[in-house]
């Protein structure tokens, strides 16, 4: 029974999280399944790969530090922070090479989802190793689920952003901003076990995180503002060429664009997935170089004949 209500309270949480992530982005939705692709490798991947180096780094720590306790809270306090942020955060090097991974917006959402799936797995063994008692155990998922989870996916989640806003950076900026956004990521894990490794220091733990949540939030909410401006600043200029009609704009480019009647029902999903996709890659196209830049070119002009020719059809 224990086994059972454990699994539950760990992944039911984390999949409530990633929905309201992935659904929040709301202009340039990421595919779901690329999200879950990111979700499990948290949720599977860097565990072990955590579980192996964690353990291969404690056993060395083992020859220098004899007494158990302060070994433990040095494993805690230095081992994990470094460790569980590389063994998560490696996996965004793959994603952020998909096309689809093009701005601070999809690294939040990204990130989110394996610090989520890496959360869900450590409640879950956390949820069944020490909670030996009823008060004890609804109280792990409690702290758990609101506090140390979340810690998971802002951490990764920060570190995603500063990869996404260095994928079309250049020169320098292209490694600067990824150790930034690992050292920031490692640092908020860090804080985090510090203050919740002694009891006069976790309430601050509490407060840290809370704090860092709402900064979470602010710069998502930005971030999010930031692609609704690419949208309107890129298809303005397929306006003024006449490819997408002005009075398009504010509905394609807001909320109002789930709305009937400003353009036929029969193209509108099709279309908007369209003109929002062009966007991105004509920002895409302008911020990079060699063979990318290409690459993206050819996909403007597919992008630009295609609404053409929805646009043809509605008429």
């Amino acid at each position: 029974m224990l086994i059972i209500a454990s699994l539950f309270a760990a992944v039911l949480p984390m999949l409530f999280y990633l929905l309201l992530i992935w659904k929040l982005d709301s202009y340039d939705r990421e595919p779901f399944g690329l999200v879950l692709q990111n979700y499990f490798w948290g949720a599977f991947g860097a565990i072990l790969l955590t579980l192996a180096a964690s353990t291969s780094l404690s056993t060395i720590l083992s020859f220098f530090i004899e007494d158990k306790v302060i070994r433990g809270h040095a494993e805690t306090i230095l081992i994990a922070p470094f460790v569980e942020e590389i063994t998560k955060g490696m996996f965004l090097f793959v994603t952020v090479s998909n096309k689809k991974f093009d701005n601070i917006t999809d690294g939040i959402v990204y990130g989110g989802a394996i610090g989520l799936g890496f959360g869900m797995t450590e409640n879950f063994l956390y949820f069944i190793s020490y909670g030996t008692t009823l008060s004890n155990w609804i109280l792990l998922v409690i702290i758990r689920t609101l506090f140390s989870a979340v810690m998971h996916c802002v951490a990764t989640a920060t570190f995603g952003a500063f990869l996404g806003y260095a994928k079309f950076s250049s020169g320098a900026l292209r490694i600067l901003f990824p150790m930034l956004g690992m050292s920031i990521a490692m640092f908020i894990h860090f804080a985090w076990n510090v203050s919740v490794s002694f009891e006069s220091t976790a309430l601050l733990g509490f407060v840290f995180m809370t704090i860092t949540v709402a900064i979470f939030i602010v710069i998502f909410s930005v971030s999010l503002m930031s692609e609704r401006r690419i949208i309107f600043k890129e298809l303005l200029e397929e306006s003024k060429e006449g490819i997408i009609p002005f009075d398009h704009l504010p509905f394609l480019n807001s909320s109002k664009r789930n709305s009937f009647g400003w353009v036929d029902e029969n193209i509108r999903k099709l279309y908007i997935r369209a003109a929002i996709t062009l966007a991105f890659r004509k920002m895409q196209y302008k911020n990079s170089t060699g063979f990318n830049r290409s690459i993206y070119q050819k996909e403007v002009d597919y992008y630009r004949n295609y609404i053409q020719s929805l646009l043809e059809i509605a008429r």
